[in-house]
């Protein structure tokens, strides 16, 4: 009984992330009209992992409620692939990237908001979208973490991802500058380049903390639930 809702809930939260793709899709902006379009922005590439990392979770329990009661060894083994794929994007992308868009992005607003969302975008993109973007993100992953165990990937194999995936956006974003000569975020321009040297390392750092803050933070969540259930169960014992 303790599945359905947290299949309802999944189901709930993809659906968001379609409207809120859909939404940002339909704002007709003039950046998204220049080279790289929407897909230049971390945000939106942050938006496409969740929507697709929520479908695969859907997808997950949809097989897990055909293959119960099964006995097809096949059906089982694409249920398993099913739920490593879910597990690594969760581990890998969802949770390291859907932090750091988040946490960056409201750090840098409270500092100084033309930085990263010049109040010209608040006559583009009104606010409900822009938390769906930039907060929401944050609560629907960390709900999925609580009601649901994720197997991390060995921690070599785990950050040796989250790098690459770091350093193919930073090159993304040097390539779109090589072709335009505009830098996708303005501060850029304002810096030397052994500065954005080091705010490039320190994203790719930062990235990888988050990682190992999902890792820790996984591993508690369930090593408690773990300890209740067993607390529970020693008393019957007796």
């Amino acid at each position: 009984m303790a599945l359905v809702p947290c299949q309802v809930l999944r189901v709930a939260i993809l659906l968001s992330y379609c409207s809120i793709l859909c939404a940002f899709n339909a704002i007709d902006m003039p950046a998204h009209q220049t080279y790289g379009g929407r897909w230049k922005f971390l945000t939106f590439i942050d938006l496409v992992i969740q929507a697709v990392f929520f479908g695969t979770c859907v997808l997950t329990d949809l097989s897990s409620l055909l293959t119960k009661g099964s006995d097809s060894q096949e059906q089982e083994r694409q249920l398993k692939k099913l739920i490593s794929l879910r597990d690594w994007m969760m581990a890998v992308l969802a949770f390291p990237v859907g932090v750091f868009v988040v946490t960056m992005f409201w750090s840098l607003y409270i500092y100084d908001r033309e930085v990263v969302y010049p109040k010209l975008l608040d006559n583009f993109i009104p606010s409900w979208l822009n938390h769906g973007m930039h907060t929401t993100v944050l609560p629907f992953i960390l709900i999925e973490m609580r009601t649901t165990h994720h197997q991390y990937p060995s921690r070599s194999c785990g950050l040796a991802a989250v790098c690459t995936f770091s350093v193919g956006y930073i090159l993304w974003v040097c390539w779109i500058h090589q072709v335009t000569g505009v830098w996708v975020y303005p501060f850029l321009d304002y810096i030397s380049p052994g500065a954005k040297i080091i705010f490039f390392a320190t994203v790719t750092l930062v990235l990888n903390i988050f990682y190992l803050l999902g890792e820790v933070l996984n591993n508690y969540i369930w090593d408690t639930q773990k300890c209740i259930e067993e607390g529970k169960e020693k008393p019957k014992m007796d």
